[in-house]
């Protein structure tokens, strides 16, 4: 017993070390020459792949763009940029042990995460709502009773879901996807009705589907939630060059033009635009610089 105890006390001393070193993030850059930015695979028009290159998307400009002010901060020009692919399950962790530096992808951002890890000014707004075929006859969530739905694990729409579930008594049978593209493939093959996640990954992934004319976006808002950029906790110095790059797209008008790229605009790799305007709550927060979670 006390051999384990004492394995558990240096484990844990270790782990405390590790968050301590990784809590400079600015200084680890610094020495190691890189920075690593993590990626999704497929949170159109967030941050995807549309090949085997390097990921594009609204959240990956924005983390270059923190990349191009650590490097002015540094006055390292030829600072490496690595890019690393994360899931909805490891990105909290692989920020927390240091293999990421900064995570900008599709990422809400509520009370519960900020136990762990911090987040930067708030650059969307979004809400779960269902990704269904017309064919489906599905319109609502009532309409799932007893049936099977579709969503991403580890995400915050996972946990809403089923509390909507348990709150209005449907029975429905969640079946949860690695990804986003894992989830909408259960609806592409039938094996579920319906795809419960951010509305606007939804049109990202309709847009970029076989047949975007067979898929529609249904169903209410289940709750508004803020997305933001992530990073480790308890670094104000980095938290400030991450807010102040965002905040200054904000303040100069290049966030507004990088809304319409990649939401007015068509995109890759179908050049299908989702046509999606920008939101009250983002216009609002385009004055006020909110890192403000959901509740």
């Amino acid at each position: 017993m006390k051999k384990i105890l004492m394995s558990a006390i240096v484990a844990g001393s270790a782990l405390a070390s590790l968050s301590a070193a990784h809590a400079d993030t600015l200084g680890k850059i610094a020495d190691s020459g890189q920075i690593t930015l993590a990626y999704r695979e497929s949170s159109v028009p967030f941050s995807y792949l549309v090949g085997p290159s390097e990921p594009v998307g609204f959240s990956v400009e924005i983390a270059k763009a923190v990349a191009e002010e650590v490097k002015k901060q540094l006055g390292k020009p030829d600072l490496k940029v690595n890019w690393q692919p994360v899931t909805s399950q490891n990105r909290i962790p692989l920020l927390a042990n240091g293999t990421i530096d900064l995570e900008c992808g599709s990422t809400t951002n509520n009370s519960t995460r900020a136990q762990d890890v911090a987040f930067a000014t708030n650059h969307f707004y979004t809400g779960t709502r269902l990704l269904t075929k017309k064919s489906s006859g599905i319109q609502n969530y009532e309409d799932l009773k007893g049936k099977n739905i579709a969503t991403t694990t580890g995400t915050t729409n996972f946990q809403v879901l089923r509390r909507y579930d348990r709150e209005h008594n449907l029975g429905m049978n969640i079946l949860p996807g690695k990804d986003h593209a894992d989830s909408f493939l259960l609806v592409e093959t039938g094996r579920a009705l319906a795809f419960g996640m951010d509305d606007i990954l939804l049109f990202g992934l309709i847009a970029n589907s076989k047949d975007p004319s067979a898929y529609e976006v249904v169903g209410e808002a289940l709750q508004v939630e803020p997305y933001a950029c992530m990073l480790r906790k308890d670094d104000p110095k980095f938290k400030e060059l991450v807010d102040g790059v965002i905040n200054g797209m904000m303040d100069s008008g290049q966030f507004a033009t990088l809304y319409d790229t990649w939401f007015m605009q068509p995109i890759p790799p179908s050049n299908v635009p989702l046509g999606l305007p920008m939101s009250e709550e983002l216009k609002k927060n385009i004055t006020e610089h909110s890192d403000k979670p959901a509740t």
